[in-house]
């Protein structure tokens, strides 16, 4: 994909990775849409395209919610008319110890990171089958590959996304819908600086950025970076599942003392 002139709706851009990407395809010409909670955050984001010569538009909702997520569908669609490329970028998660959390704790986190995507995925989906062609960049993660320590809801999250978007690629592929599923490792932003999670390897925002937008220029359907982590992650996957878990153990540290022997509420 070329970025001039295309349509594009970023979800989750009034920060981090989103943020940086809305910017950088905006300057290569793209008329970008970004949607998040934060409304004074997106109107600073559209105000500092505007001072470089770039068109935006900022659609403050709730993604959780499915009603306001095909509302700002519909809107970018009644300005312009159609949908070239959406990135769902939304979602994140601080380190999350298993053993101290209930139900509604797990499900809060799957629904952050997986229902906010899917709320926004199917109204464009739809829009993308009625216009015949489309792109579908998911920011997924490392973590949607295998269930790594302190990460449990996180990585059942985009692991369901995962599957969800072959799937989809399965079934939409053949009305003109391309998917990219985008698998980064650790990237240092403002909601990771102090979220608990041991962070290897980790990227800054505009390395992350530089990946995504080789992905969305080049289209593999599974782009996962950086090098050194996507390799431990395949490796990972080949070995037998007991040594993976021993391995991966080892890295959980012991459970708080005020937390032993109390199981959460539900």
């Amino acid at each position: 994909m070329e970025f001039k002139n295309k349509v594009v709706l970023i979800v989750g851009a009034s920060s981090g990775i989103g943020r940086v990407l809305a910017l950088r395809l905006a300057g290569e010409g793209a008329v970008v849409t970004v949607t998040a909670r934060r409304q004074e955050r997106l109107d600073a984001l559209v105000d500092e395209m505007a001072q470089r010569g770039d068109l935006g538009l900022a659609l403050a909702a709730d993604a959780q919610d499915p009603d306001a997520a095909e509302q700002v569908v519909k809107e970018v669609v009644r300005r312009f008319g159609r949908i070239d490329l959406v990135v769902l970028n939304a979602g994140g998660a601080p380190a999350l110890d298993m053993r101290t959390m209930g139900a509604r704790e797990v499900t809060a986190c799957m629904r952050s990171n997986y229902d906010v995507a899917v709320n926004v995925l199917f109204p464009v989906l739809h829009q993308m089958v009625r216009q015949g062609h489309g792109l579908v960049a998911v920011t997924n993660s490392l973590a949607g590959w295998l269930g790594v320590p302190l990460q449990g809801p996180y990585s059942a999250a985009k692991g369901a996304l995962r599957l969800l978007i072959d799937t989809c690629r399965i079934e939409f592929g053949p009305l003109g819908v391309r998917f990219v599923s985008i698998y980064p490792g650790f990237v240092a932003t403002e909601a990771t600086a102090n979220d608990g999670m041991p962070a290897p390897l980790a990227l800054s925002e505009a390395q992350a950025v530089e990946h995504i937008v080789h992905a969305l220029r080049r289209e593999p359907l599974d782009y996962l970076f950086p090098f050194t982590m996507r390799w431990l992650v395949r490796l990972a996957l080949l070995l037998p599942k007991r040594w993976t878990t021993h391995i991966l153990r080892r890295e959980l540290p012991a459970l708080p003392a005020h937390a032993a022997g109390s199981p959460p509420t539900t």
